[in-house]
């Protein structure tokens, strides 16, 4: 933890900055708790743009374009609480293990971020007890709440992903990722695969690895159903592919909750 003198003396937040995550609807009455861990591009002001131009921040580097958008009207359609981060994922990877090179990148694809650069330990410690703790704490808190109430909980991470990556295409529509919910799992990527001309990914176009967080520990370790849904984010770009892939999503995560045994 941060020492009172740390945090006194070195606040990486001023006093009218955003808080480090954001809850909405946490007292949601559905089985679903949606979490957003790459929700927007902010970056706190004493870190100074992290060394970056706007045009490099607000890529898909910085945050999942037009994911928290999805998550919000997936929570209002299904009355489900949703947990979402407040800064890049270029401060710290929320989505990324302690251990993980890039859980505060300093390269991320072919872009060197200069404000992540030569850290030492105290200013890697900030970063994670001002934003990564606090939003995974009160994940587990809710989580924790759930379980004590007797409520059943699907975890459902809401990502999207860049169409193409270093040169090459990316053919898929959206992705189901999931580690230990492969019942789960299929039961969706089922479900997307009856509405038709959709191409969607098992476990693409990434995998639930070394390289996760969210699933391997909010879900798999506490033996609940998860998974990250992955669409491509030219899809939920604007306010109309938002609400086609809200409503989509809404359909199959109802059947594929239902139909547990």
């Amino acid at each position: 933890m941060l020492t009172r003198a740390l945090a006194t003396q070195s606040p990486l937040l001023d006093i009218d900055e955003p808080p480090p995550y954001g809850a909405i609807n946490p007292d949601g009455t559905s089985d679903m708790l949606l979490l957003c861990e790459h929700a927007l591009p902010r970056i706190p002001r004493r870190l100074a743009h992290l060394g970056l131009p706007k045009s490099e921040r607000l890529r898909h580097i910085g945050w999942d374009i037009g994911a928290l958008s999805l998550a919000r009207d997936l929570s209002a359609r299904m009355d489900a609480p949703l947990f979402h981060t407040g800064y890049s994922r270029l401060v710290v990877d929320c989505n990324r293990p302690l251990d993980n090179p890039s859980l505060i990148p300093e390269t991320s694809e072919s872009t060197i971020i200069p404000g992540n650069r030569g850290l030492n330990a105290y200013e890697r410690t900030e970063r994670l007890e001002t934003f990564f703790h606090p939003f995974h704490a009160a994940v587990g808190r809710r989580l924790d709440l759930r379980r004590t109430a007797g409520k059943q909980t699907f975890v459902v991470g809401i990502h999207s992903y860049t169409p193409i990556y270093k040169g090459v295409a990316r053919p898929w529509h959206a992705g189901i990722l999931y580690g230990k919910a492969a019942e789960f799992a299929g039961r969706m990527m089922s479900a997307l695969s009856q509405e038709g001309g959709l191409e969607i990914g098992d476990n693409e176009p990434y995998q639930i690895d070394h390289d996760d967080y969210t699933v391997p520990v909010h879900a798999d370790a506490r033996g609940l159903p998860g998974l990250l849904i992955e669409v491509r984010h030219d899809l939920i770009a604007s306010a109309s592919g938002v609400a086609e892939w809200a409503e989509r999503l809404e359909r199959c995560l109802r059947l594929s909750m239902e139909r547990r045994g």
